[in-house]
């Protein structure tokens, strides 16, 4: 009666053996053949034959191991154990497999993806009765974002933060700025100027009541020495006190008038009605800003379109960024719900969308020095995880189809333009040293 012996038989039995030249070997996988009356073909038989000979090979190299001469057997009509295996290229020329790498096929579009999603245009040149040195135009898209099958016709921009007084912050965003962070135009300056801004977003954070009520007049002041320092287009943020914030922007909606500025936010638990009025009356875009309910954002944005006679071309979206971990998974699946839900006709829901990628140092990963668990594995240095978090938020949502993202550390900024705008195609890949960004500013 013939016996099968397995691979794993083998093994068993060399445990026992005191080979010094197998210690630390390990034989892996069972393999029988059984092919008796099947009609095989050609091709397959020569592939199948190709890797029984390398089944054979390894075999027969661990009884040369064991001193058996192995050569003497094979003799020269095989060659010696060890042989040089056969190029691929001899491979698929016997076996056909050459013609797969010559074919080619074609992807349909998603026939479901029938809308667009709306442009909303921000800042005004001179020639739009502005001051802005260039204007910059979100959405515009048929398919989700770097899309195989759809053209994509603007890229992804970024606006960086600069908030009217200094505030408390990760160590490794505010060495960066504290050298400006008393003076809110010299803060732009420099986000404009060094770590290259597409925009800039002014948060007006001294108004809140319980900050230092700074009256709305004065805020807007803030306002215009911005304007006057940088001239790219400007996102205007209240302090998200639900009380204060339509004065506020009202006020800023006022000086800037003319400057296609893009007020933040409208939300459903204030008086949305006086900023849509303040955005429609003045000439700006408005931010319909809902926390992570995609059923919100529709009612929002319908209220905004029906009660407020907001221009759809001056809507964009926030649903909320949530910092990394199970947030991050969250607002990722929200946004691209949002997302393809505009492309398959959702009118609500068809604009662009903006992401407050800043929430991802909302992580105590991305600022602690180390982890307050005891008995944790190294968290590494944090001026690399913090920057990397920011990174991981901006790249994920960018996915999903968010246009536009609010961020501060430069190094955060200068790797996620440089990869979006790479797939986008405005520029080619180059291999991104984190490092050389970093630097000692950290």
């Amino acid at each position: 009666m013939t016996k099968k012996m397995k691979l794993s038989d083998l093994t068993e039995m060399l445990k026992d053996l005191d080979v010094e030249a197998l210690e630390g070997v390990n034989i892996e996988g069972d393999i029988e053949f059984d092919v008796s009356g099947v009609g095989l073909d050609p091709n397959l038989s020569y592939a199948l034959g190709y890797e029984a000979a390398q089944v054979s090979l390894h075999i027969a190299n661990i009884a040369k191991l064991l001193g058996y001469p192995v050569d003497q057997l094979f003799g020269a009509s095989m060659g010696a154990v060890g042989q040089e295996a056969p190029s691929a290229e001899g491979i698929a020329a016997k076996t056909g497999l050459s013609e797969l790498a010559s074919s080619s096929f074609e992807v349909s579009p998603v026939k479901e993806w029938t809308h667009t999603i709306e442009e909303v245009t921000l800042g005004a040149t001179s020639s739009d009765g502005g001051s802005r040195g260039n204007t910059i135009t979100l959405g515009g898209e048929n398919a989700l974002p770097y899309y195989f099958d759809a053209e994509m016709p603007h890229r992804n921009y970024v606006t960086m933060d600069v908030f009217d007084l200094p505030i408390s912050m990760a160590k490794s965003v505010r060495t960066n700025y504290e050298d400006v962070m008393d003076d809110p135009a010299e803060w732009a300056k420099k986000v404009v100027n060094e770590y290259n801004a597409d925009m800039v977003t002014i948060h007006l954070v001294s108004t809140d009541p319980n900050i230092e009520d700074t009256s709305a007049k004065e805020a807007s002041k803030v306002v215009e020495d911005v304007l006057q320092a940088v001239d790219v287009p400007l996102v205007i943020g209240g302090s998200g006190n639900p009380d204060k914030d339509p004065e506020v922007l009202e006020k800023a909606a006022e000086v800037a008038e003319g400057e296609r500025a893009l007020l933040a936010s409208a939300s459903l638990n204030l008086d949305y009605e006086r900023i849509a009025k303040a955005a429609t009356d003045h000439g700006h875009a408005i931010l319909s800003w809902t926390q992570l309910e995609i059923n919100a954002q529709k009612e929002l944005n319908r209220k905004l379109m029906t009660q407020c006679n907001v221009p759809r071309d001056s809507i964009l979206m926030d649903p909320t960024t949530a910092a990394l971990g199970y947030g991050l998974d969250y607002a990722y699946t929200n946004m691209e719900r949002i997302r393809l839900a505009g492309l398959t006709g959702d009118d609500e829901l068809t604009f662009p969308m903006s992401s407050g990628t800043t929430n991802a140092w909302g992580a105590r990963e991305s600022w602690m020095k180390e982890s307050p668990i005891q008995n944790d594995s190294d968290w590494g240095p944090r001026e690399y995880r913090g920057p990397i978090w920011e990174i991981s938020t901006g790249l994920a949502l960018a996915l999903a189809g968010n246009d536009l993202f609010m961020m501060m550390h430069p190094t955060s900024v200068q790797v996620l333009k440089e990869a979006t705008q790479s797939l986008f195609g405005t520029k080619e890949a180059e291999d991104i040293d984190i490092s050389n960004w970093i630097g000692a500013e950290v």
